[in-house]
């Protein structure tokens, strides 16, 4: 379901461009998103939806014709490997079919996510590096 109609600047209009049972699925994950990350910002990166914690991504996620996408890194699927077992995966993706997404597992996953990258910004902070993070195995 995921289309290019032609550059989306906005999750709002990202998840317009769906059907309405879509949308309300759409429209719940992004709470859940926001509710487990509320200093996280909004953006379309690679086409999709995605939520940046101080410019350093957090999560994407992107509707497809049989499945929601939920990208949280691979770090975070296999820290959740057990409970994301159920779905379909690849490094550093999960499928979520539209009557199955799992939003409490998608709050706990972002919220791990947070706390992966502040200690990831600690660390570079002491070391004085940069690290860019993307998605990996994007459908």
């Amino acid at each position: 379901m995921a289309t290019s109609r032609g550059r989306l600047e906005t999750i709002d209009e990202y998840i317009a461009q769906f059907p309405k049972n879509v949308r309300d699925i759409l429209q719940e994950l992004r709470r859940a998103i926001k509710e487990s990350a509320p200093d996280a910002e909004e953006t379309i990166s690679y086409g999709m939806p995605a939520f940046k914690l101080r410019g350093k991504a957090l999560v994407y996620f992107a509707a497809w014709k049989k499945h929601i996408g939920f990208y949280p890194i691979p770090s975070a699927i296999e820290a959740f490997k057990k409970e994301l077992s159920p779905f379909k995966q690849a490094k550093g993706a999960v499928q979520f079919p539209y009557d199955a997404v799992p939003f409490d597992l998608v709050k706990r996953i972002v919220r791990f996510r947070v706390e992966e990258n502040e200690s990831q910004k600690l660390l570079l902070t002491m070391t004085g590096r940069t690290v860019s993070a993307a998605p990996e195995n994007v459908d």
